[in-house]
C-alpha cells in the first residue's frame, strides 16, 4: 500500500514538473540531500511570491556537516510557518515514523501544492477553486448538526458554537458601528481641544526645564548623602548593636553611699565612746530626773538605734558586693 502511494506521489511531483521526481523512493523519504532539496522546492510552492524566507539552492556535494544541520533547523521554520508542523520540529524533517507515515506526511505536502496549482475544474481559476471550498466547508459548518452526529468533532471549536450559538444580524453589527464611531468622533474632538490648548512643539527648547530639574535632583542628591551620615554614624550603630553592654558593679552613686555609710560608722563610734567617757565620770550620779532619763542618755540611746540599723543595712550592702565581685571573678 505504501509503495502505491509513493508511485503515485512520484506521478504527481512529475506533474507539477519537479527535476528529480524518478529519484529513488528510499531517498525522498528518510534524512538526506535529496530529501531536503524535495522539500524546499514543495515549501516555496506554497509559499509563493511574497515569501519572507530566501530559498537557498545549495548544491548536496558542496555542504559540510554545519550547513546540513542549518538547512535542517531552516526548513523546520518554514514547516512550522505553513502550519504543517506545530512547532519547529527537525525531527519531521528528516523523516519520523514508520514507512508509512513518512510517506503519508510527504502525500499530504505534495497535495497541497497541487491545490494550489491546479483546480479541481479545468474551466475554474484557483480563486474560483478556493471561493467554492470556503463556501462548501460554511455549508457543513452550518449543517454540521444534521449532517454528522454530536460525537463527531470536525471543526474547531469556534466554528461549532457557530453552529450553536447564530451570528448577530448584519444591521445590528453597522448599529453598534455606528455608535461607537461617533463615540470615537467624540473623545478625538476631547483631545483636539486639549491639544489646542496646549499646543506641542517638538522643536521647543526645554533648556530652562531641565536646569530646574538638574537643580532638583542635586538637592536631592545632597538631602540623599546628609542621610546617608547620619545613618551611618548615628541610626546604623544602634540599629545593628551586637550586644549591649552590661555594667559592672554598683557604679559610682553606691560607692558613694558604702564610704558614706563608713564615716556614720566611724562618727557612731566615736559618739560611743563619748557615752562610756559620760557613763565613767556619773557614776554614783542618777541617770534619771524625776523618773525620765538625762537628755544625754537619750541621745546616746537613739545613737545606738540609729547604729544597729545602719550597721544591718552595711551588711546587706558588703554582701552584695562580695557576689557581684564573685561573679565577675567567674566569667
Amino acid at each position: 500500500m505504501a509503495a502505491k502511494q509513493m508511485e503515485e506521489i512520484q506521478r504527481k511531483l512529475a506533474m507539477l514538473n519537479y527535476p528529480r521526481a524518478n529519484a529513488p523512493a528510499q531517498s525522498l523519504l528518510f534524512a538526506g540531500m535529496e530529501r531536503y532539496t524535495l522539500l524546499e522546492w514543495l515549501f516555496f510552492r506554497l509559499l509563493g511570491d511574497k515569501s519572507p524566507f530566501s530559498q537557498q539552492n545549495l548544491q548536496p556535494d558542496a555542504m559540510d556537516r554545519d550547513e546540513e544541520t542549518a538547512r535542517i533547523q531552516y526548513l523546520a521554520e518554514i514547516a512550522k510557518f505553513l502550519g504543517i508542523t506545530t512547532t519547529i520540529d527537525t525531527e519531521a524533517i528528516q523523516g519520523r515514523g514508520s514507512y508509512e507515515d513518512r510517506t503519508e506526511m510527504l502525500r499530504l505536502i505534495v497535495d497541497l501544492v497541487e491545490a494550489s496549482i491546479y483546480a479541481d475544474n479545468p474551466e475554474w481559476s484557483i480563486d474560483e477553486q478556493v471561493a467554492k471550498d470556503i463556501q462548501l466547508i460554511d455549508a457543513i459548518a452550518e449543517k454540521q448538526a444534521i449532517i454528522f452526529s454530536e460525537d463527531c468533532k470536525l471543526f474547531p471549536a469556534d466554528v461549532q458554537i457557530q453552529s450553536i450559538y447564530p451570528l448577530p444580524d448584519v444591521s445590528e453589527l453597522e448599529s453598534k458601528l455606528s455608535e461607537q464611531s461617533k463615540i470615537l468622533l467624540n473623545l478625538q474632538q476631547k483631545v483636539d481641544d486639549l491639544a489646542s490648548k496646549h499646543p506641542y512643539n517638538p522643536d521647543e527648547e526645554y533648556a530652562e526645564v531641565e536646569s530646574k530639574l538638574q537643580a532638583h535632583l542635586e538637592s536631592f542628591l545632597q538631602t540623599a548623602r546628609s542621610f546617608n551620615t547620619i545613618y551611618m554614624k548615628e541610626i546604623r550603630p544602634w540599629t545593628h548593636m551586637m550586644e549591649v553592654p552590661q555594667l559592672h558593679g554598683f557604679g559610682p552613686a553606691a560607692n558613694r553611699l558604702l564610704e558614706a555609710y563608713k564615716m556614720l560608722l566611724k562618727f557612731l563610734g566615736n559618739l560611743r565612746n563619748v557615752r562610756d567617757s559620760h557613763a565613767a565620770l556619773a557614776i554614783g550620779s542618777s541617770e534619771t530626773i524625776a523618773g525620765e532619763p538625762s537628755p544625754v542618755t537619750r541621745i546616746i540611746s537613739e545613737c545606738e538605734s540609729a547604729l544597729t540599723i545602719l550597721n544591718r543595712d552595711l551588711g546587706i550592702l558588703s554582701a552584695s558586693i562580695a557576689r557581684e565581685q564573685g561573679e565577675q571573678v567567674n566569667l
